[in-house]
């Protein structure tokens, strides 16, 4: 209990001593686009309405875009943003920019005033104005308005659309795996269902979000937020899961036990960190051009950071010594503890593996999304219970294979369904599997962890 308490409180001072500037989302800084002109001084006369309308600055969530005509941007154009009984209004600043402060996320008709635009300047054919735009996961979105006389809206052909989703799938599935494999291990050791998985996926995406905050450089923000990631693992198994082991506490407790710490867990993030979204360093990243196929340099780096680590936990748990016990561990502990293997040990290992992998999983969920928030780890546990079920309960290769169907299904699925329906999608695939094979794909012989 003294180690639980301790890391409270460095957990808590790391966030206390972040400077007030990184404890909010900032709004785009004035040199990318500049802060854009309220309409509220000037109310349209001829509406017959003296209310004022609010370009939203006070709000955190926010609608953008950048509006230029043959390279060069235009300025003065009205923008209006309306929906959830909210409307706001804004201009184009000198450098084309503008953005919408709203209340709530969800769906939102932008319109641009075409009267506004300036002689000789008119939408591009094809553009629909006005449009409606939705929220999904992020606290900014961006839709842009196309100028020009005579250009037409080039659209990609269904197999690069289905490409770039594809890849996306790919990348997102594999840092799902990265959590995946770490619950699995720790299901395959020791039985346990823990619900508290999705919070020590957030606690990675906090601690490097506090080390970012004091100034560390963000590569040394990473690592240490993966170590502490590991630290919160191994302080769960010597204070709480090792006791309750001992005692000889039934599964059923243990995992309703684990329900109550991932809500102490979340709220306690909560009360330190807020309730706002927060965006790493380097959140917004360039789209790199791989071809006819679009992906974000983010994204990329994600795909090929979980592979690698993931690669690398294969490889020590089918060519090491540790690898080998774990595997023991998990088919059968009195045989392992008679062949002279610490069964508490390799726990406690596989405890801050899972921790760390966790934690790794967050950091790149954050940067997926983008944004880091209280909730990120309870948003995202259903897909890596999903992914874990459709792989084959406390198998590492059968999680790894559920997480990447799973991601590739939420992805391409979006080709025909709407985004905010793409995670249900997923969940109904994992019931159709297990209909059909209900130890999922690889079954209980195929476990290696």
């Amino acid at each position: 209990m003294g180690m639980l308490v301790a890391v409270a409180g460095i957990f808590a001072g790391l966030l206390l001593a972040a400077p007030a500037v990184h404890a909010t989302t900032a709004p785009p800084s004035a040199t990318e686009t500049a802060a854009p002109e309220s309409s509220t001084e000037s109310p349209d006369p001829s509406s017959g309405d003296d209310s004022e309308v609010s370009d939203g600055a006070e709000y955190q969530d926010r609608i953008s875009g950048v509006l230029r005509n043959a390279g060069s941007p235009v300025q003065g154009v009205t923008v209006k943003a309306s929906g959830n009984g909210y409307e706001g209004e804004t201009q184009t600043a000198e450098n084309g920019s503008w953005s919408i402060g709203v209340p709530e996320q969800g769906a939102y008709e932008v319109e641009l005033d075409e009267s506004t635009l300036p002689d000789g300047v008119a939408l591009a054919e094809g553009q629909q104005n006005p449009r409606t735009v939705t929220f999904a996961g992020t606290s900014n979105i961006t839709t842009l308005f196309l100028l020009g006389e005579g250009i037409v809206l080039q659209s990609d052909s269904f197999a690069t659309k289905l490409t770039e989703r594809a890849i996306a799938g790919l990348s997102f599935g594999l840092l799902l795996a990265l959590s995946a494999v770490g619950l699995s291990l720790i299901f395959g050791t020791t039985g346990l269902t823990n619900f508290a998985h999705g919070e020590m996926v957030t606690f990675g995406a906090v601690l490097a979000f506090a080390f970012a905050s004091i100034g560390l450089p963000l590569w040394l923000a990473l690592i240490l937020a993966v170590i502490g990631g590991a630290g919160l693992g191994y302080v769960q198994d010597a204070g709480l899961w090792k006791p309750l082991r001992k005692r000889g506490t039934g599964l059923v407790p243990m995992m309703i036990v684990s329900i109550g710490l991932a809500l102490a867990l979340r709220y306690t993030i909560l009360f330190f960190f807020g309730g706002a979204t927060q965006q790493l360093p380097s959140s917004q990243s360039p789209m790199l051009e791989l071809g006819p196929v679009s992906i974000s340099r983010n994204n990329l780096v994600s795909l090929a950071v979980s592979l690698v680590i993931i690669l690398i936990v294969a490889a020590l748990l089918l060519r090491t010594r540790i690898g080998k016990a774990t595997r023991a561990v998990a088919d059968n502990p009195p045989l392992a503890a008679a062949s002279g293997i610490d069964v508490d040990r390799v726990i406690r290992i596989v405890w801050m593996a899972g921790g760390a992998l966790a934690a790794l999983g967050g950091i790149l969920w954050a940067y997926y999304r983008p944004g880091v928030s209280f909730n990120m780890g309870q948003q995202i546990l259903l897909l890596i219970f999903a992914s874990v079920t459709l792989g084959g309960l406390g198998t590492v290769f059968g999680a790894l294979i559920g997480s990447i169907i799973v991601g590739l299904f939420v992805e391409i699925s979006t080709l025909w369904l709407e985004a905010d329906l793409k995670y249900v999608g997923a969940l109904l695939i994992m019931i159709l599997v297990l209909l059909v094979r209900p130890q999922g794909i690889l079954g209980r012989r195929e476990r290696i962890g």
